[in-house]
């Protein structure tokens, strides 16, 4: 694997070209065919020749600056740079003569007279293009000293946490100001004055912290010199060797290359090979890793006998014994369905598959859920409805061939942000967006970004919206009707017809409800429909709706309306929350479905899985997470294993949570920190991080990714191997030697993954988006090409039913909730990194009416009220809120977002509603009484912690 990564790494110096006419030319005496707009430079590269250069890189266009790459064209007077030269049919290049390397000596001697020479001790000694090209073009001398001007005693600029900017080994090549320009999209740095002057800067800005750059790390990656450096790297010297894994943040699942030292990692590079990612990153991904190997991190397993008690480490084989003996008290006593689990979305297919193996095979029960329940069901549903599959329907690199997009729901920027500059980059070559969100997020308005429309929905009527754009394309006449009549059920959409095409569902009868203007929501609903290719992404501000699956049907309606599924370009695609969601619903972990969405209760199904797993499986569907609480608090549902989830803080209605947990005889938490969760728990099995993983995640476009192990287990055992001693301790026999033969077992039982194997990922270059099977060995880029997976699209009717939550006299306000770029999910990870610095604590965003309505300042404390409870935040008074509405992140424990949101919930599948919540606000003078608590119950479990660490383990 290293091999193929030296040789994917290699620099190509220019962008490859894709065309059907290829040209014919001669470098250096060699034939040379390749395809037509392919510079001299990358046409050189591809046959062997190595052009010497600085200012080009593959993962930019030319930018022609740096004057190393010249060449000799027959035929052509002067020396072209082969970078921004493209190849012509017949033309006859030299690349290397006496003259051609003279003026290359000359222009590296101008370089080095201005920069320090102080390689031996440069940290990016060994790993400078600088020195390299120095070396390549045979320079040896230097007849210009440092008495005239020069910047060797330039400042460097550390206030990034990540990486330092040192202006004196700058050689102006741009490339870090084009790669924040064309790979994120950002524009923060830019080329301040000329000649000799010319330095990069941050903007208008005196730092790099201070200054509109993200930290997605581009600039570090593209700088050929150590002007621009990690710190790890600063402080670690160089690496030694590499492993490509995958990110284990969000659902865009970017590859990356651990550069490591021995068990240390020294720094995360984005893979250029990666196919979510093309060698891009976001701050989160390429730096905030450092949670791995926290002091946090809880090394040696636990047990208590109730939560009062302090935790007493034990061994390995005692917690598992113990864990297996209350799991068995429990059924003897309260029956077999007692007691369950909950599979996470952070850890691998193959964990979660164990897990809910375990459950079923081990357990003898379906109380199996996964936290997908409260993120992307609705989607699963939605989606398994209308179109057949439960799975978005494009790769990423689908965007780049879109026409006009909607952006629902879903704030890329801060939750997507390595997808959302793919997507900032088509938008920039014309594409057309429209915004379907409460808020006024980035991609609204940014640099050199405009959305063509924002339709700023009232919290809770997505499906309302929806359905008054398919008024307007239903009533005048813009349904791709060849492409219905071809590719859906007749009937099905007929009744569809009739009734999106009713007055009342008019944007006009809709505006009342939706506060979205009538005019402004036709123009979307025309431009959707007629501007050719057409594609819808969503998140979260889709699904945690109590009519979530609604309005994912909703999506498909509109996307078979308008002829947009089934080929590049197009297509309805859920932007999944964490870096394994998809994998997670795939590999059975709902309480109705086995692995490949496959009900329990078909005969034929789990007749296979019997024989297989040799065990009886119910067949009838069992807890969901909200019923295994409500199921806790009546006293019938005892015991919980939850592998990788803190319940307590990303579950709503925390009260009720925290109530069941506290309930329940025997909690098992398995974790790499002592969550929100562990507070409650009995049995502590200290988790793995990614970096500690073999397996694979599979992201939001069903792209099986492998995850490689980059240091051993912390703590001793993977989480698969705790999972397989539990499953063994309670007599079930899981061998397993290497998770590649959980995958093959997978792929046995699975009709999507049959041809899916660790051998094979590999084979096809890290990843491979399933169906793959034999109608597909090198996987499924897009969906439903011919047909719908169900056969015929099935439109659905999405009467819109007004939540349960909606602005009352007593509480007038509409919560709803989002992420920020810096921090992720409930912040376990990235709290524990330096990313803190620009997200340090949860803020209520209000808008200025609603603030001045209640004598609210910037920055004051206020109470969040809701009917379920309530918590405090500091003021933050912005208008990308519309007034009524408010908006927090949900990072931080102690700000306790959760307690607010009550159980309303999505129809179909339970997902918490939350999106909506009916709140009142109010200014007051200190946090609430719920942080009250949390400080306290935090302050008693690090002292009995404490106690425990610092009293000698008893012998075993």
């Amino acid at each position: 694997m290293l091999e193929t990564i030296a040789k994917r790494d290699r620099d190509f110096g220019t962008p490859a070209r894709v065309s059907t006419q290829l040209v014919n030319l001669t470098i250096d005496g060699q034939a040379v065919q390749v395809p037509e707009g392919t510079s001299v430079m990358r046409a050189a590269a591809e046959t062997g020749i190595n052009i010497p250069k600085l200012c080009a890189t593959d993962s930019l266009e030319a930018f022609g600056s740096c004057r190393l790459c010249l060449v000799h064209i027959e035929g052509r007077r002067g020396f072209p740079a082969s970078c921004t030269t493209p190849v012509e049919e017949g033309m006859v290049v030299i690349t290397e003569n006496k003259k051609l390397n003279d003026m290359r000596r000359n222009v590296m001697e101008l370089y080095i007279s201005d920069h320090p020479l102080d390689c031996l001790t440069c940290p990016a000694n060994g790993d400078c293009e600088l020195q390299d090209m120095a070396g390549v073009v045979g320079l040896r001398n230097v007849r210009y000293g440092y008495d005239g001007a020069n910047h060797l005693n330039d400042t460097t600029d550390a206030s990034n946490p990540y990486f330092a900017y040192d202006p004196s080994k700058c050689i102006v090549c741009s490339r870090c100001v084009r790669a924040c320009e064309d790979i994120q999209g950002t524009f923060a740095l830019t080329i301040d004055s000329k000649g000799f002057e010319s330095r990069i800067t941050a903007g208008q800005k005196d730092t790099f912290l201070e200054s509109d750059c993200v930290s997605c790390g581009a600039c570090v990656q593209a700088c050929p010199t150590s002007s621009l450096m990690e710190k790890t790297v600063i402080m670690m010297g160089q690496p030694e060797h590499s492993v490509v894994t995958t990110c284990a943040y969000c659902g865009v699942g970017c590859a990356f290359k651990a550069d490591m030292k021995g068990q240390e990692v020294v720094r995360m590079v984005p893979w250029k090979d990666g196919k979510a990612n093309r060698g891009h990153s976001c701050v989160k991904g390429r730096f905030a890793w450092g949670y791995a190997t926290h002091k946090d991190r809880v090394l040696k397993p636990m047990i208590r006998e109730k939560i009062t008690d302090p935790w007493r480490e034990v061994s390995w084989e005692e917690a598992i014994g113990y864990a297996a003996s209350q799991i068995r008290r429990i059924q003897n006593q309260y029956g077999r369905d007692s007691v369950g689990g909950i599979t996470s979305s952070r850890c691998t297919n193959e964990e979660t598959y164990l897990v809910q193996k375990l459950v079923r095979a081990a357990f003898g029960t379906n109380n199996v859920d996964t936290c997908a329940r409260v993120c992307h069901s609705p989607t699963g549903y939605g989606l398994k409805t209308t179109l057949g599959e439960s799975a978005g329907t494009q790769t990423f690199d689908s965007v780049m061939h879109t026409d006009v997009v909607i952006v629902m729901g879903a704030n890329p920027s801060a939750a997507h942000p390595v997808f959302a500059s793919r997507l900032k980059s088509r938008l920039r070559q014309g594409a057309k967006l429209i915004v379907i969100d409460p808020r006024t997020i980035e991609l609204v308005s940014s640099p050199h970004i405009k959305a063509d429309y924002h339709l700023p929905v009232r919290p809770g009527t997505n499906t309302a919206l929806l359905t008054s754009m398919a008024h307007v394309i239903a009533t005048e006449n813009l349904i791709d009707e060849a492409f219905v009549a071809e590719r859906c059920e007749t009937k099905a959409f007929n009744e569809w017809r009739e009734f999106v095409s009713r007055p009342e569902n008019s944007p006009e009868a809709m505006a009342e409800i939706t506060g979205v203007n009538a005019n402004d929501l036709r123009g979307a609903a025309r431009l959707f429909a007629t501007h050719g290719n057409g594609s819808i992404y969503y998140g979260l501000g889709v699904t945690e709706h109590s009519q979530g699956s609604t309005t994912v049907m909703a999506i498909a309606n509109l996307a078979m309306a308008t002829g947009n599924i089934g080929r590049e370009g197009v297509g309805v695609n859920p932007l999944r929350g964490q870096n394994n969601v998809q994998g997670s619903c795939d590999m059975g972990s709902f309480p109705h479905e086995l692995p490949g969405y496959r009900h329990v209760s078909d005969n034929a199904v789990r007749q296979q899985f019997e024989q297989a797993w040799g065990v009886t499986i119910q067949p009838e569907p069992g807890l969901r997470i909200p019923n295994m609480f409500d199921a806790a608090l009546s006293g019938s549902f005892k015991a919980l294993y939850c592998q990788g989830e803190d319940i307590v803080q990303s579950d709503p209605n925390t009260q009720h949570v925290t109530a069941a947990l506290s309930a329940m005889e025997c909690i098992i938490v398995q974790d790499i920190f002592l969550n929100e969760t562990a507070k409650y728990a009995h049995v502590f099995l200290p988790g793995s991080s990614f970096l500690e993983k073999d397996g694979t995640f599979t992201n939001a476009e069903r792209r099986i990714s492998r995850v490689r192990q980059v240091m051993e287990p912390q703590a001793g055992l993977a989480d698969w191997e705790a999972t397989c001693a539990l499953s063994n301790a309670l007599g079930y026999p899981m061998n397993y030697k290497h998770p590649s033969e959980i995958m093959d077992e997978i792929a046995s039982l699975t009709p999507t993954f049959t041809g899916v194997s660790f051998k094979r990922i590999d084979e096809l270059g890290g990843s491979v988006q399933w169906p793959c099977n034999e109608d597909a060995p090198e996987g499924t880029p897009i969906m439903h090409i011919d047909q719908f997976v169900r056969g015929k699209g099935k439109f659905v009717i999405t009467q819109y039913v007004p939540s349960d939550e909606r602005s009352t006299r007593k509480f007038p306000l509409l919560l709803t909730t989002g992420r920020i770029l810096s921090q992720y999910n409930v912040g376990a990870q990235t709290r524990r990194t330096d990313n803190v610095l620009w997200h340090h604590e949860d803020v209520l965003e209000i808008h200025p009416h609603d603030a001045e309505e209640r004598g609210i300042s910037m920055g004051d404390w206020v109470a969040v009220q809701s009917r379920s409870g309530e918590t405090a935040l500091r003021a933050e008074i912005t208008d990308r809120v519309q007034p009524g509405v408010v908006y927090t992140t949900f990072h931080h424990p102690e700000s306790g977002a959760n307690v607010v949101t009550t159980d309303s919930s999505d129809w179909a599948t339970d997902c918490p509603e939350y999106k909506v919540t009916a709140v009142q606000v109010r200014r007051v003078t200190q946090p609430s009484d719920w942080q009250a608590h949390w400080t306290r119950f935090t302050d008693m479990q690090h002292d009995l912690l404490e106690k425990r660490i610092k009293e000698p383990a008893p012998s075993n």
